[in-house]
């Protein structure tokens, strides 16, 4: 008889991870002494020391350690794919999810997306990760996460792609730049001031594709991976930046104002989406939270995404790679 829990083993595979009680005790909300306790109730069960304790340096996992983690880990999938199977075929929504989404609009879409779903279905469970471009095709493929908020670019032939939204690009400009209060911008207009690039993977390439296009180079004055830090360089006066998705109000995170002016001319929109494993749809959960944002999108409910936009002529040609 298991006189062992699948708590007991979250509990496990989050101190394995977390390298510390107090790290894994954060991380799934419970006390120390609770995680103790299941630490030391698995290895009394298992008859094996699962970590050397080093007191200045935390928990490291033993050999049979690393592979009872493994283990432990797949035991855990198994599980969660049980409770996906129930609600299959029960027709009910429930059971985990979690959600990826590119870290340079998560903040814009995510916590309202999760939060009226979770509304919706109190049965779900929903972990949240922002991240780059790469990482979200590393976990989709290793089944860390279930779908991911992200753009078309790029994309790999085994993961598949749902359309919400078309997001022509913007030039962003401070209050004093001279291009500021223009309709339209082209990437000609820009050559002459210095850029603040979006420096992440993928990001970069769709961004200096632009320039390609027409054979020239941006001034590239600064480099950033972090949108907020990009708004507030452009609004400080370091240059211009791009970008697909507008935040709420026109201001960057230190209040001075910004302007978002459309690009026109031989620059390709991107498609944001939903990305998936391919089999994802066969689990309700998964299909029901993107029937959700489709939903949310269509009745004007994203943000960042349902901003009035000015018509300009863009481009529909093929993808220069990368994504913001």
């Amino acid at each position: 008889m298991l006189r062992f829990t699948l708590r007991q083993l979250e509990y496990f595979v989050a101190v394995g991870e977390a390298g510390s009680i107090a790290l894994a005790a954060e991380k799934v909300n419970v006390s120390s002494p609770s995680i103790s306790a299941a630490i030391n109730q698995l290895e009394s069960e298992f008859g094996l020391p699962l970590f050397v304790r080093q007191h200045a340096h935390g928990l490291s996992l033993t050999l049979a350690g690393r592979q009872m983690l493994t283990q432990a880990k797949l035991v855990l999938r198994d599980a969660e794919q049980l409770v996906d199977l129930a609600g299959n075929i029960s027709g009910s929504v429930r059971g985990p999810l979690a959600v990826g989404c590119l870290l340079t609009f998560a903040q814009i879409m995510v916590p309202a997306l999760r939060a009226g779903f979770e509304r919706l279905y109190p049965e779900v469970r929903i972990r949240q990760f922002e991240l780059n471009q790469a990482e979200i095709y590393s976990r989709l493929r290793r089944a860390e996460i279930d779908v991911a908020l992200t753009y078309d670019l790029d994309l790999p032939a085994d993961l598949n792609f749902q359309t919400i939204a078309t997001l022509p690009p913007y030039a962003i400009l401070n209050t004093g730049h001279p291009l500021a209060e223009r309709s339209v911008v082209t990437i000609q207009d820009l050559l002459p001031y210095p850029m603040v690039l979006l420096d992440l993977p993928f990001s970069s390439d769709y961004f200096l594709s632009f320039f390609n296009t027409i054979g020239a180079k941006p001034n590239i004055g600064e480099r950033t991976r972090d949108m907020a830090v990009m708004r507030s360089l452009v609004a400080n006066g370091f240059g211009y930046s791009i970008a697909n998705v507008r935040p709420i109000d026109d201001l960057s995170p230190d209040g001075k104002r910004l302007h978002f002016v459309p690009l026109a001319g031989e620059v390709r929109s991107m498609q944001l989406g939903l990305l998936t494993a391919p089999d994802a749809e066969n689990v309700n959960v998964i299909r029901t939270f993107i029937a959700h944002c489709k939903a949310e999108y269509a009745a004007g409910h994203l943000p960042g995404i349902n901003v009035a936009r000015t018509d300009v002529s863009v481009s529909d040609g093929p993808a220069q790679g990368g994504t913001q």
